[in-house]
């Protein structure tokens, strides 16, 4: 298991921010957890520095849709961590290769890809043809629909348009061995409980461990040094975890220094 790090971009700054409150209509709507002025090029650095692979930067959308701001911050990440960083944020088949061309690892997709609440195949086919399977992500955040009564595993929907509308594309077994023909990894929010350090989705790290045929990183949640060994144990060593709100680069109490060094003692 790996710790992946992470770079969100609004407008043009670091930011945290509750991605289920965030809309492309009100900006003073969203949840903004920590906020700094510190070049997002810092961060690559640091990352660089400690050789922490597979972390993504995101640029995300505020009502003025995708501005030169945030895209101008995400090329400082990317050329001072070349190679070392993923991509994701408004990413289609016109930018695609811009994005590779300036140094990103990968792109992610969402939004793209998954279209009037179905896979695009067309696009997604697009993408492997313009970037290649082996550099592209894609992002199948979730959550559970609101009439869900069960409590397996199978209520997860991948979610998209700032996690505002649900897709009919349910995570599970066949949908995860079906996708990874064409990607080279999964990024995972749990959507309901990202940036609220509340804790992880058990069910869906357990879900991912036991069903992702290639890597895949888990977001939301996570608060603690436990919850990074209760991802290890309960995804079986096999996902990857994100930490943003919690740590104190951040503005939280877990010390950046201690995932670090949790991280190189089970990757070393």
């Amino acid at each position: 298991m790996k710790f992946r790090p992470c770079i969100d971009l609004h407008s043009g700054k670091v930011k945290q921010i509750v991605g289920s409150t965030l809309t492309t209509t009100k900006d003073e709507a969203a949840t903004t957890n920590f906020e700094t002025n510190r070049p997002a090029g810092d961060f690559a650095k640091m990352y660089q520095r400690d050789a922490l692979t597979g972390g993504h930067v995101i640029m995300l959308p505020s009502k003025d849709g995708q501005p030169d701001a945030n895209k101008e911050a995400a090329r400082q990440v990317l050329q001072a961590y070349p190679q070392g960083m993923q991509i994701g944020g408004g990413i289609r088949d016109t930018n695609a290769q811009e994005w590779m061309d300036a140094g990103a690892s990968h792109i992610i997709v969402t939004s793209y890809v998954f279209k009037n609440g179905q896979i695009n195949m067309e696009n997604l086919k697009k993408l492997v043809d313009i970037v290649g399977k082996e550099h592209l992500v894609l992002d199948l955040s979730c959550r559970r629909k609101p009439n869900s009564t069960t409590t397996t595993t199978d209520d997860y929907y991948v979610c998209t348009d700032q996690w505002q509308k649900f897709t009919n594309v349910k995570v599970n077994a066949e949908t995860l061995q079906m996708l990874a023909t064409y990607c080279d990894e999964f990024l995972v929010h749990g959507v309901d409980v990202e940036g609220k350090q509340c804790g992880i989705l058990e069910d869906l790290v357990a879900l991912l461990g036991e069903h992702s045929p290639i890597p895949v990183t888990y977001a939301g949640g996570a608060r603690s040094m436990e919850d990074m060994e209760m991802v290890e144990r309960v995804g079986n060593g096999k996902v990857d975890l994100t930490i943003g709100s919690a740590l104190d680069c951040f503005g939280g109490d877990l010390k950046y220094e201690d995932v670090v060094a949790w991280h190189k003692s089970r990757n070393s």
